[in-house]
C-alpha cells in the first residue's frame, strides 16, 4: 500500500502534452467499452449517412473482426484521412451544441477504434468514379489508395483491443459479447424501422450464420413500427400492447406499451428512445414504472417500446461519452407526459387482458404424461342394469369440480341479459359458477372464466380511487357499536399520523389510549368488514416505502382496503350478480388485472375448445 507522507517532498514531472495515440486510447476507454460499443458507433454513423440497408458481421464475439457495411452517401476520398482525426465530424460545425439532430457528433469513434485495433475504411461517395480506402494500425493513417466498392461505406475493425491487451482481459466470453452485439443491433433497428438490418456471425470462414435479418418496413410511422417490433420483440408483444400517442408542449410520446398482464420477470423489455436515440434514462424508466405502479406485483416489470420526440434544445445528449444518457431541460414536463399518457392509454384498454393467459390455460389441459404412465383402457359402455356411470369410469379422483347454475326463481336467478346475444357483450353472459369462485360466461365465439374475488377487488379499488380524487364528502357507514382495535405501538402511531387523510376516504378512528384505536366509521363501499384486519392491513401499507410519494402510498392503502370489500372466493352468486360483475368489469379501467397484477379473466375461443376435443 502506498501512503503519501506529508513530510516527504515529491517531485512531480513537468506538464506535457500527450501524443495523439495516447489521447485516442484514453478516448477509446470512454467510447468503446466492448465490441457491442464499437458496432453501436459504426451503425449510428451509417444511419447518419442516410443508409437504407446495413450489414453487420462479427467473428469471435467481435474480438477478432467487426465489419459494418452500409449504402449511405459515403465519404469523399480526400476526406478519409481527416475522418480518422479526433473531433473531426461533418455533423456539426461547432457553433451550436444544443441543436443536435444526428446520432454521432463528437468525432471520436473512428480515431478511438483505430487506436485500439486495426481499422480500415473503404468508401465511395455518391457520384465518385471509384472507391478509396485508408487504414490505421495503432498510429497514423496510411496513404489513401484506390479500392473496390459499389457505393456507401465499409468499416472493418480487426483485433479489437490488440493495441491495449489489458482491456482485452476484461471482455467476457464470445457468447456473452455476441449477445450484447445482438441487443445493440436490435435496439438500433427499432429506432430505424425503415432501414434494413442484417447481422451475421462469421467466426467460421466460409460459413456465415445469420443472427438477424430485417427487411425495411414500409407505411406510416405506426405501421412500420408495428412491423419492426413484431419482428424483434415477437408477435405476442404487438398483439398484447396498446398504441401510445400523446403530445404536450411540443413534445410527442409514441410507441407501444404492453398490457399489465403481459409483464416480464425482469426489466429486459423496456426500450426507450429520445429523438430516435436508444437511451437508458433514469427519469424515463422511473416514469414507466410509476405508470404501472398499482397494476403489477413487485416482482414483475412492464414491457414497452416508447419514442420521445422533442425539440433538440430541450434535451442535452452530450452528458455521457457513449450517449447512453440524456438530460432534459424540463424533467417535470417529460415525466408528466409519459406518466399521464401511459395511464390514460392503459385505462382506455378497459377490461382487456393479455391473450397469452389463455395459452397458459390451454397448456394446463395438456399435462405431459410421465414416461412410466400406463395407457388407460378403452372406454366401454356401462353394463346392463348398472344404473349409469360408476366412480371407476370417472377415474380414481372422481369429479372435483361442482358447477353451480342457479336458475330457479326462488334463488332470484331470473334470466338477465335475456334477448341480448353474447356477441354484444365483450365478456359474454354468465352461465355458471365453479367452486363458488369462478364465473363461467359464454361469449359470441368462446367462453370466459372470471376470478370473482380478483375482479371485484379491482372494481372496488378503482371506485375508492375515484372517490379519493373527487375530494367530495366521503361515503361512510357509521358503526352501531364502535370497535376497539388493539395494535402494536408502531402501527398505531402510523395510523394516527394518517388519520386525517384516511377520514377523507371514509375510514374514521381515534386513539383509545395506549396502542388501541376506536374505529367509528368505515367506507360504505366495503360493506361489512373486519375492523381489526382492515386497520392492520392499512397500517402495513403505510409502512411500505412506495416509489411515487404520497400518491403511491395512498394507492397502496386503497388497494389494501379494496381487498376487504370485494366478493370473497367461496361465496355463492346468483346469475344476476354474476352478470352485474361482468358488466362492471367491461365499464371499469384496468379491470383485466387485480390489484396484485394477476389476470382477472381468461378467454378461450371456440376454436381453442374444438382443438381440445380433437375437432380441429
Amino acid at each position: 500500500m502506498n501512503l503519501a507522507c506529508p513530510n516527504i517532498e515529491h517531485k512531480l514531472p513537468a506538464i506535457r502534452q500527450l501524443d495523439a495515440a495516447a489521447a485516442n486510447r484514453i478516448a477509446a476507454g470512454e467510447v468503446v467499452e466492448r465490441p457491442a460499443s464499437a458496432i453501436k458507433e459504426l451503425v449510428e454513423n451509417a444511419l447518419d449517412a442516410g443508409a437504407h440497408h446495413i450489414d453487420i458481421a462479427y467473428a469471435e464475439g467481435g474480438k477478432r473482426l467487426i465489419r459494418v457495411t452500409d449504402d449511405g452517401h459515403g465519404i469523399p476520398a480526400e476526406q478519409l484521412s481527416l475522418a480518422l482525426s479526433r473531433h473531426a465530424t461533418s455533423k456539426i460545425d461547432g457553433t451550436d451544441l444544443t441543436h443536435i439532430l444526428t446520432f454521432g457528433f463528437r468525432g471520436e469513434a473512428l480515431p478511438s477504434l483505430g487506436a485500439v485495433g486495426g481499422l480500415t475504411i473503404t468508401s465511395r461517395a455518391a457520384g465518385a468514379t471509384e472507391a478509396a480506402s485508408v487504414s490505421v494500425r495503432g498510429g497514423g493513417p496510411s496513404p489513401v489508395r484506390p479500392a473496390a466498392l459499389a457505393g456507401g461505406t465499409r468499416v472493418e475493425l480487426e483485433g479489437l483491443f490488440s493495441a491495449t491487451p489489458a482491456r482485452l482481459k476484461f471482455l467476457r466470453s464470445d457468447r456473452a459479447e455476441a449477445q450484447a452485439i445482438g441487443e445493440v443491433t436490435r435496439r438500433l433497428a427499432m429506432a430505424a424501422p425503415w432501414v434494413g438490418f442484417r447481422l451475421d456471425d462469421v467466426s467460421e470462414p466460409g460459413r456465415p450464420r445469420a443472427i438477424l435479418d430485417l427487411a425495411p418496413e414500409s407505411g406510416d410511422l405506426f405501421g412500420a413500427l408495428r412491423g419492426r417490433l413484431r419482428a424483434i420483440l415477437g408477435p405476442d408483444f404487438v398483439a398484447n400492447a396498446v398504441l401510445v400517442d400523446a403530445l404536450r408542449d411540443g413534445v410527442r410520446l409514441s410507441g407501444l406499451a404492453a398490457l399489465p398482464t403481459f409483464s416480464r420477470g425482469a426489466a429486459v423489455s423496456q426500450h426507450l428512445f429520445v429523438n430516435g436515440r436508444p437511451v437508458r434514462d433514469r427519469l424515463l424508466l422511473g416514469a414507466l414504472r410509476a405508470a404501472y405502479a398499482d397494476l403489477l406485483p413487485r416482482d414483475r416489470h412492464p414491457a414497452a417500446a416508447l419514442f420521445l420526440d422533442c425539440p433538440p434544445e430541450l434535451v442535452d445528449v452530450n452528458v455521457h461519452p457513449a450517449k447512453a444518457e440524456v438530460r432534459f431541460r424540463d424533467p417535470g414536463l417529460i415525466r408528466g407526459l409519459l406518466l399521464g399518457a401511459l395511464r390514460a392509454t392503459l385505462a382506455e384498454a378497459g377490461h382487456r387482458g393479455a391473450s397469452t393467459t389463455a395459452r397458459g390455460m390451454l397448456g394446463a389441459f395438456r399435462p405431459e404424461a410421465p414416461a412410466t404412465a400406463v395407457r388407460p383402457p378403452a372406454w366401454s359402455p356401462p353394463r346392463s342394469g348398472s344404473g349409469g356411470f360408476s366412480e371407476d369410469m370417472l377415474g380414481a379422483e372422481g369429479w372435483s369440480a361442482r358447477v353451480e347454475t342457479p336458475a330457479s326463481p326462488e334463488e332470484g336467478a331470473s334470466a338477465p341479459e335475456e334477448g341480448l346475444p353474447p356477441a354484444d357483450l365483450p365478456l359474454g353472459v354468465a352461465r355458471a359458477q365453479l367452486h363458488e369462485t369462478y364465473v363461467i360466461a359464454q361469449t359470441a365465439d368462446g367462453m370466459v372464466v372470471v376470478d370473482q374475488h380478483a375482479a371485484h377487488e379491482r372494481l372496488v379499488y378503482e371506485r375508492l380511487k375515484a372517490q379519493a380524487l373527487a375530494k367530495g364528502p366521503p361515503s361512510s357507514q357509521i358503526l352501531l357499536i364502535p370497535e376497539i382495535v388493539e395494535l402494536d405501538a408502531a402501527a398505531c402511531a402510523r395510523l394516527l399520523e394518517a388519520a386525517e387523510d384516511l377520514a377523507g376516504l371514509g375510514l374514521v378512528y381515534e386513539s383509545f389510549g395506549g396502542s388501541a384505536l376506536c374505529l367509528r366509521e368505515t367506507p360504505a363501499i366495503l360493506g361489512e368488514v373486519d375492523g381489526r384486519r382492515l386497520l392492520a392491513d392499512v397500517a402495513d401499507a403505510l409502512s411500505e416505502e412506495a416509489e411515487g410519494g404520497l400518491r403511491a402510498r395512498l394507492d397502496a392503502v386503497l388497494s389494501r382496503m379494496a381487498c376487504h370489500g370485494s366478493v370473497r372466493a367461496g361465496r355463492r352468486m346468483n346469475v344476476a350478480e354474476m352478470n352485474a360483475l361482468l358488466r362492471d368489469m367491461e365499464a371499469t379501467p384496468f379491470s383485466g388485472q387485480c390489484n396484485h397484477g394477476r389476470p382477472t379473466w381468461i378467454e378461450l375461443k371456440r376454436a381453442d375448445i374444438e382443438r381440445l376435443f380433437g375437432r380441429r
